[in-house]
């Protein structure tokens, strides 16, 4: 496939920070690649909820207007100088800190692996943030070991669906979510979960549940009250892992002390900045993750897509806590 001779494309836009009516549909400069890097003919766009953040101006991606999206798949269009790992045509999935949400996005070769033949480029658009961070907080941060408790609070997100799996694959003992609405404690039971219960009032359940031991590893994305009480249910020597704050809630404080006497440990993990620093851990973490869905043990459940002009529908219903599992934009999926 040949890159196309079109200098301009369609991308969504976020020319200030606001709600989702914020998000324009525009044609914009088509990107090129530069060196190390590859341009892609994006099929689908994940949607997830930093990029709601980011639309917000809850923390700054990029300087105004810029173009949200955090991971794609597709094909790819050109190659950079220097590059040598991918050629025009294949099929690839790919993260970046921006720009996903558009016909054309550019990712650096270290954030991008090729898409094996078993992988449908649906599936695939929906792997690139979510499979890796799930993989890398059980496995590099949390180190989960066989037979240990896990609880991972919402469950029935696209991230939620993701890690019940892998901590499941992994040899978790028992595996617990929180939800925040009980309509989707179902929904999220397929998950690998043995037991899903309201986010209000889990550290009760958690403790009945456990007999009052609580539990070895938390996967937090809610922040607020939630990691505060999530601290509080560790089993000792237990680990609790931060890696979002969709409750917008201020930062909480943690006293050292505190954690010595519970014989406690509380990590954080974001792989845009880890991207970053140390790209070459995110790609080893990308393709384990990236095995395991090939290799059918983890299932990425895609149950919405949505147009790419329709993109601030999608925000609205990630934003009001109206979905499961993970959502895409559609650019150009009749593409494999």
């Amino acid at each position: 496939m040949m890159e196309s001779r079109n200098a301009t494309m369609q991308a969504v836009v976020v020319p200030q920070t606001g709600g989702p009516e914020v998000l324009e549909l525009r044609d914009v400069p088509a990107p090129k690649p530069g060196e190390g890097e590859v341009s892609i003919h994006v099929a689908y766009a994940g949607v997830n909820y930093s990029e709601v953040m980011a639309r917000r101006g809850d923390y700054r991606a990029a300087d105004l207007p810029f173009v949200p999206g955090l991971e794609v798949s597709g094909h790819i269009a050109a190659v950079g100088p220097g590059v040598t790992e991918f050629e025009a045509g294949q099929a690839v999935a790919a993260t970046m800190t921006i720009g996903g949400y558009a016909e054309v996005a550019v990712a650096k070769v270290p954030m991008v692996v090729a898409v094996p033949d078993a992988v449908d480029l649906q599936v695939a658009a929906g792997f690139p943030t979510i499979t890796p961070t799930a993989y890398a907080l059980l496995v590099d941060v949390a180190r989960l070991r066989q037979g240990e408790t896990v609880l991972v609070h919402a469950a029935a997100g696209g991230m939620g669906t993701i890690a019940g799996q892998i901590a499941r694959y992994l040899g978790a003992g028992r595996v617990i979510g929180t939800v925040g609405s009980a309509d989707k404690i179902p929904y999220a039971q397929r998950f690998g979960y043995e037991l899903v219960v309201e986010r209000q009032g889990f550290a009760d359940a958690v403790r009945r549940e456990t007999g009052g031991r609580g539990v070895d590893v938390v996967l937090d994305s809610v922040g607020g009250a939630v990691l505060t009480e999530s601290l509080a249910v560790l089993a000792p020597l237990g680990r609790a892992v931060a890696f979002g704050n969709s409750s917008r809630s201020p930062a909480v404080g943690v006293e050292s002390l505190a954690l010595w006497l519970q014989n406690a440990a509380l990590m954080g993990y974001s792989i845009g900045t880890l991207s970053g620093s140390a790209p070459e851990v995110v790609t080893r973490q990308t393709r384990a993750a990236l095995a395991l869905v090939a290799d059918g043990h983890v299932r990425i459940d895609v149950t919405e897509v949505f147009p790419l002009g329709q993109a601030p529908e999608a925000h609205r219903r990630l934003e009001g806590r109206r979905t499961t599992g993970k959502l895409l934009l559609s650019v150009n999926g009749s593409l494999r």
